[in-house]
């Protein structure tokens, strides 16, 4: 029974063949890893982003002095953790992936049809800094600037305008440095990656800057290994929160618009 069972296996696996194709070399292979690591680190850096700002924030305001020395440090202690490498692997691998098979693209038609002199590596580095200053413009406004975070709908409003003005530098940025031959090559990709990514980056800044090194004081604090914690903590790092929280929103959109379905840049 069972040869007669599974004689006609092979039969059965070639009606697939035309449905699961192997990937054709190992570019491709490191392609899908890169892609698939990005997403699965990006849903639980994100998702615990959203559990921090909907669920924990409300619970831990009816919680006494009691319950939270026994309940954070290990709730929140073992939730940050899996937050802040979450955060680095979702960013390591979208830098990866960008850098390899996105901005590379774009850069090579600027050299070999535009007739330019791109350098990737050149480009890579000069966009990075747009979203390094921005962070760092952030963190003096939330570390020194007391007055402007008492009211978190004042401190967003500087950030949305900071945002803006950031963002319009990215399009700006690629539509020059992509320019070869009297035209443009970067690709409505480049831009949605370029912008969303770059927000990106300042909320994995924000994690390992602000939100990381506040709650880990205040963690320890609370769980007696530590000195008293600065009032202030709680609140820069429910700052910080809140700006990834919201900032995360437009970073999902231009990560969406990067795959063809909504060309909101204009380029193919």
């Amino acid at each position: 029974m069972f040869i007669e069972s599974t004689v006609h296996l092979p039969i059965s696996l070639a009606m697939f063949q035309d449905v699961f194709n192997m990937p054709s070399s190992p570019e491709v292979v490191l392609r899908i890893v890169l892609r698939w690591t990005h997403f699965v680190a990006g849903i639980t850096w994100i998702g615990l982003l959203y559990f921090f700002n909907l669920v924990n924030v409300p619970v831990q305001k009816g919680l006494d002095a009691d319950t939270k020395k026994k309940v954070n440090p290990e709730l929140l202690g073992r939730a940050l953790w899996y937050f802040r490498w979450g955060a680095v692997i979702t960013v390591l691998a979208g830098l990866a992936y960008f850098a390899m098979y996105t901005l590379k693209g774009d850069v090579a038609n600027a050299n070999t049809i535009g007739g330019g002199n791109i350098n990737l590596w050149y480009v890579l580095g000069a966009w990075l800094t747009y979203p390094i200053v921005l962070f760092v413009v952030e963190f003096l406004l939330i570390k020194k600037v007391a007055a402007l975070t008492k009211d978190g709908r004042v401190f967003a409003v500087v950030m949305l305008i900071l945002v803006a003005i950031v963002t319009w530098g990215l399009v700006k940025f690629f539509d020059s440095m992509l320019t070869a031959g009297g035209e443009s090559w970067a690709s409505n990709k480049t831009y949605s990656i370029g912008v969303g990514g770059a927000y990106g980056i300042v909320m994995m800044l924000n994690v390992w800057g602000i939100i990381w090194p506040n709650n880990k004081r205040i963690i320890a604090a609370t769980a007696g290994t530590g000195p008293a914690a600065a009032p202030e903590l709680a609140r820069q790092a429910f700052i910080a929160s809140r700006t990834n929280a919201w900032l995360s929103l437009p970073l999902l959109l231009f990560m969406g618009t990067a795959h063809g379905d909504w060309v909101i840049f204009g380029k193919n």
